[in-house]
């Protein structure tokens, strides 16, 4: 495909209007979607035009009424604010959240701005909420962390696929057709405690599904690995040639016989043993994948259970092969290339760790600056979160692509901090929940109407192209950092045009684990695939580690795990309990902020339901439609209830795209995985209590 930037030209107010015309662009069959999109891809360009659009900054006033303000004054109120800010706090008191929806040159730009025009280390985001634990398990097994090491084409032929705490068919669906071929051969598997959509697929003999009881996910993966060892499974000349620590790990599931197994997951045993036959079975026809999803990895266990199922992988030889693997699904638009380059509280760029001596100086000289100017790792996001207002904490904060209010863990607690602070700027094109809280709301430019790239779940860099003029008075978060840079007299050089960042982002990934610095965007404009890492004068890495894994000595680590007893964790059964799941619906996305503003989105799914299995409601005399409390010590929700045989009696399930008293992460758990930060999103204790209907 050929195509060059679409020219700026002078924006105007009300809809966007189309950019100056540039060459003819002729599409191709794109092999990671061929051409399909969800109901929220049909529907994203209604939001272009809405009439709810953020089109000037809006400063609240004393009365808490937000009102227009020209541009320099909002931005001269911001500098003025960190100045003072640092000044009686220490540049510390000056906090960043980021957002996996950022393109690249923002994500990178974001943390460079963060580090040297606020001088602070108090920066993370909202992909500490999606995919850190499969990065932090990833790294620790393989070297390196990139969501699928493989194009995901390569699924079409796999005999076996096992997919864990992913509900695909919901989620993103046109990642079902890469499914055909392990559905057809009858090795589909599917692990979650609903029957879900994508559970659906596994009728009529083309899989399985496993229901395990909530948690339990660590538990089901270590009594797979002992069946893959004691009955035979093992691939011992991979093992041998290209891992260590086997026999530790072989030694640690020895315990987690299948008896044991079902007894604490409620998944038989003759379910057990067929789902290591198939994914043995597949390796040695078309393929086998296993593949994991935030449904096993937002626990305080997430690392330890991601960990797992990579070990299962390793010994069934799967990574590193042509026509097998294992792999992690991205959720966000740019959850794999937003969390490559600085966002991250201990990352520079190139997925650098900001603790090495080694890349601090790699960076700061792309950067200009001494190494010491560079401050060292900061909060992950819950603690970042918890810190905000306090004394000692972070006391002006920016927030750029994320909606904390309704999607952080505890929501009410985050939103005491968000009005405990002495100042809060906003990014966002709506007056999202947290918008609402903000002292200054930025409008920015979306999708249609920026040039960028973006990094797919495959680590596939892709053109972002402006096709849209956006409204007078909207501007790039680049253009923003970089007039901010400016007042506040930064270090470095910080530029509003995108393919100048990009090019700067290549000189500082260069040498790093993810490293661009071979794509440009005239490569990029050209259709040819790039995967990272793809070092200056390579053609790319589509597949990773088919000759040597990411560690010096060239092999994957397996390293023992098993479950913890963790205090924070809600005990899920105790007397009346339920066991809350939560998790996305096909028609709506992340906080809800975009999609609830869909009418066609919106009126198919206008309200937050529960739901519960007929055998718990009929106990606690709920009816089918009727409204519910959920609730524990953190908060209460209320909601419509909805019967369904499709999901476990001990479990109710609860979307989390809802605001105000329908937000599930009001019942959910600051409580972190400790390698990865990772809160606990998917196992709450919750009491639901019928409402009176008077």
């Amino acid at each position: 495909m050929t195509v060059t930037p679409a020219a700026t030209g002078p924006a105007r107010a009300g809809a966007p209007t189309p950019a100056t015309p540039g060459p003819v662009i002729t599409g191709r069959d794109f092999p990671t979607n061929r051409g399909g999109l969800c109901r929220k891809g049909w529907t994203a360009a209604a939001l272009l035009g809405h009439p709810e659009r953020v089109t000037t900054p809006l400063l609240r006033g004393r009365d808490g009424i937000h009102r227009p303000v020209p541009w320099t004054l909002a931005l001269d109120l911001i500098a003025d604010q960190v100045q003072r800010t640092r000044a009686s706090h220490g540049p510390d008191a000056v906090g960043v959240f980021g957002g996996g929806g950022l393109t690249n040159e923002k994500a990178y730009q974001l943390g460079k701005f963060a580090r040297l025009a606020l001088g602070t280390s108090r920066i993370d985001y909202n992909g500490r909420f999606c995919m850190s634990s499969a990065a932090a398990a990833g790294n620790r097994a393989f070297g390196l962390d990139r969501g699928l090491p493989f194009p995901l084409e390569d699924l079409d032929r796999a005999d076996a696929v096992l997919l864990l705490g992913s509900n695909v068919a919901e989620t993103m669906p046109p990642f079902i057709q890469h499914l055909q071929g392990a559905r057809a051969a009858g090795g589909l598997v599917v692990v979650d405690p609903r029957r879900t959509a994508t559970a659906d697929f596994t009728a009529d003999g083309a899989g399985l599904h496993l229901a395990p009881v909530p948690a339990t996910d660590l538990v089901l993966l270590l009594g797979l690995s002992h069946i893959a060892i004691h009955d035979g499974f093992a691939d011992a000349g991979f093992v041998a040639s290209r891992t260590a620590g086997y026999q530790a790990v072989a030694r640690s599931v020895a315990q987690w016989w299948p008896e044991r197994v079902q007894s604490i997951t409620g998944v038989p045993v003759h379910l057990l043993r067929e789902t290591v036959r198939l994914l043995a079975q597949g390796a040695r026809g078309g393929g086998s994948y296993i593949l994991t999803g935030r449904g096993v990895e937002q626990h305080v266990d997430g690392t330890d259970t991601a960990t797992a199922a990579i070990n299962l992988a390793l010994i069934l030889g799967l990574p590193g092969s042509a026509n097998s693997g294992y792999g992690t699904l991205t959720g966000q638009g740019n959850g794999q290339g937003g969390r490559e380059h600085g966002q991250k509280a201990d990352q520079l760029p190139g997925y650098r760790k900001i603790t090495d001596p080694a890349a601090r100086k790699h960076v700061a000289k792309v950067w200009g600056v001494d190494p010491a100017l560079i401050p060292g790792p900061g909060l992950p996001a819950v603690e970042l979160l918890a810190s905000l207002g306090k004394p000692n904490g972070v006391r002006t904060f920016f927030i750029h692509g994320a909606n904390v209010a309704v999607s952080a863990p505890n929501a009410s607690q985050v939103l005491k901090g968000l009005r405990a602070l002495d100042f809060l700027v906003v990014c966002d094109f709506f007056m999202s929940e947290t918008a609402q809280e903000a002292d200054l709301v930025l409008p920015v430019l979306q999708w249609a109407e920026e040039e960028g790239t973006m990094t797919n779940l495959e680590g596939r860099v892709l053109r972002r192209r402006a096709a849209l003029t956006p409204p007078l008075g909207a501007r790039s978060e680049l253009w923003i950092m970089a007039e901010l840079a400016c007042r506040l007299n930064a270090p470095s050089v910080f530029s509003a045009d995108p393919e100048t960042v990009f090019t700067e982002l290549r000189a500082a990934s260069a040498g790093g684990l993810a490293d661009y610095s071979g794509i440009d965007y005239a490569l990029l404009d050209s259709g040819e695939p790039a995967y990272w890492p793809y070092p200056a004068g390579s053609t790319g890495t589509p597949r990773l580690f088919l000759d040597a894994f990411a560690h010096p000595d060239g092999r994957a680590v397996l390293t023992p795990v098993s479950p913890s007893a963790d205090p924070a964790r809600d005990p899920l059964f105790t007397g009346a309990t339920l066991a809350l799941v939560t998790g996305r619906l096909l028609e709506h996305y992340q906080s809800g902020a975009q999609t609830r503003r869909v009418a066609e989105l919106a009126g198919a799914v206008p309200r937050a339901q529960l739901l519960i299995h007929p055998l718990a409601a009929a106990s606690r005399g709920i009816s089918d439609g009727g409204m519910v409390t959920v609730a524990n010590t953190r908060g209460t929700v209320r909601c419509q209830a909805k019967h369904s045989t499709a999901i476990r009696s001990d479990t109710v399930f609860l979307p989390f795209h809802f605001a105000q008293d329908e937000n599930a992460n009001l019942l959910t758990s600051q409580a972190i995985d400790p390698i990865s930060g990772m809160p606990e999103f998917k196992a709450s204790a919750v009491t639901v209590t019928a409402l009176s209907q008077n």
